[in-house]
């Protein structure tokens, strides 16, 4: 549940409870910024904030952001300029200290583990929020929304101090033209990084098809799976088939729609069914 919702609070009373508590990881250099502005209450952003690495960019991101007592109610929140292919060392510190200051804090008081949920279509901000959080201790990356067959090996670069390079879906520019976007643990830390624990990655998934495709074909180790159905939150793939529509303008979604358990099964890798009433007939043949 992203955009705040899946918050640091959230996932931590989820990991004190014995299971895994996951952070969203969408817009978080947003809502970072935004609870400065509100004043911070509980002092819980400036907290984790001086457990970052770089201890430079606490003291300039609070100089930038913090408003103390809280902004007034009338007064907009300051804005963040929009990422692009050549991000800035500031637009980087920022997402990577955000990821960081939130799975940091949902890591406290307790010793469960903790992931972060990232999505396959928004990636200018992925290598940045991926260090941020490994920095923090994060224990599972999720991503969805797409295909991530590069994610497992961009996590054992990171990992290791490498550099990665992340490959940029840009609408229009042909399939002759290749964009993308790099990160250098050794450029952002300005010195040798740190090695650091690489979280295990699940990926998020509708068809046997799929999990397969990643099991086999993926660049890295993948370490299992959500499965999720048509009826899951945020489910975006379209139904297999023409399309049609429900009186409500959805899409209609068949037998078809519904992913293999049996087929996801074989491949030896644990999984977890998001939406568990798509699968209850795919459940009583496992």
């Amino acid at each position: 549940m992203g955009v705040g919702v899946s918050n640091w609070r959230l996932a931590r009373a989820v990991a004190q409870a014995g299971h895994l508590g996951v952070v969203s990881g969408t817009a978080l250099d947003l809502m970072f910024v935004r609870r400065l502005q509100l004043g911070d209450p509980g002092e819980k952003m400036r907290e984790a904030l001086s457990h970052f690495p770089l201890p430079q960019v606490g003291p300039r991101l609070l100089e930038r952001y913090f408003i103390r007592g809280g902004k007034k109610a009338e007064a907009p929140f300051v804005t963040l300029p929009l990422l692009k292919l050549e991000m800035s060392q500031e637009q980087k510190e920022l997402l990577a200290a955000a990821a960081f200051v939130e799975v940091w804090l949902a890591r406290q008081g307790h010793d469960g583990e903790i992931g972060i949920n990232l999505l396959e279509k928004i990636q200018l901000p992925t290598l940045p929020t991926l260090y941020g959080a490994m920095l923090a201790g994060v224990d599972y990356v999720f991503m969805g929304a797409g295909i991530p067959n590069h994610i497992p090996a961009l996590l054992d670069a990171l990992a290791e101090g490498e550099e990665a390079a992340l490959s940029i879906d840009v609408l229009g520019s042909g399939a002759e033209v290749e964009h993308g976007v790099g990160f250098s643990p050794a450029r952002f830390m300005s010195a040798t990084p740190p090695l650091l624990q690489r979280p295990r990655f699940v990926a998020v998934i509708s068809s046997a098809t799929l999990a397969l495709t990643l099991a086999r074909k993926a660049r890295g180790r993948v370490d299992g799976f959500v499965v999720e159905g048509f009826s899951a939150g945020g489910h975006n793939a379209p139904p297999r088939g023409p399309m049609k529509l429900n009186e409500r303008g959805e899409p209609i979604y068949g037998e078809r729609d519904v992913a293999d358990l049996a087929k996801i099964r074989e491949l030896g890798l644990p999984f977890w069914m998001a939406a568990l009433l798509d699968f209850q007939a795919n459940w009583r043949r496992l």
